[in-house]
């Protein structure tokens, strides 16, 4: 489990297909201890969870993964490559302040930014996303996007709006937003457990 709170901006070194293209192992550098990160550990990447398969250092800490073809399927992650950032989170400890909301760090899907408008503070998001994970998504309720936990500021049936303040901008990748990208999308799991117990009735 997480709180979608980022810890460090990770960026992927290498990058090679295994399993005819079903499975890609990553290398990613971090700032994280070199000591801290145990094989089976679970990060968070950009909001989907991933088990540490290999760390070491090399001048900078990394660490290896491997996304399987189902995350491939329903993530950004068959679009990383070499050079890419990653929001980063380490799995959520007994005591820690718990200062997002409970996040899986399994993503649901894709959200589309279709604008970004930049305010003398902050900047506001408008993503799209698809009418099955809409109706998870409330105004003043919480969404998980790359990896950050966010407060959704409007709705409009399929189409939500978030607003990020400067140092959530400055401390994950979310300055990088454009407008036409495309992010992970989790929804927060209340909502998704409201709705199945409302479906029982």
């Amino acid at each position: 489990m997480f709180t979608g709170i980022v810890t460090d901006i990770g960026e992927i070194v290498a990058l090679s297909a295994v399993a005819q293209g079903q499975l890609h192992r990553l290398r990613i550098a971090c700032r994280y201890d070199r000591s801290t990160i145990a094989d089976g550990a679970s990060i968070a990447c950009n909001g989907v969870c991933l088990t540490v398969v290999g760390s070491g250092a090399d001048g900078r800490t990394w660490f290896e993964v491997d996304t399987a073809a189902e995350t491939l399927a329903m993530t950004m992650a068959k679009h990383w490559r070499t050079g890419t950032r990653l929001n980063l989170e380490r799995a959520l400890r007994i005591g820690d302040e718990l200062g997002g909301h409970i996040v899986a760090g399994h993503a649901d899907g894709i959200a589309a930014i279709v604008a970004r408008d930049d305010l003398p503070d902050m900047a506001r998001f408008e993503l799209r996303t698809t009418r099955e994970l809409a109706r998870f998504i409330a105004a003043k309720g919480s969404v998980t996007l790359d990896g950050v936990s966010l407060t959704v500021n409007t709705v409009d049936d399929v189409r939500f709006s978030v607003l990020i303040i400067p140092h959530t901008l400055q401390v994950t990748t979310l300055g990088d937003w454009r407008a036409g990208s495309e992010v992970n999308l989790e929804v927060d799991l209340m909502a998704r457990y409201a709705a199945r117990l409302s479906e029982m009735k």
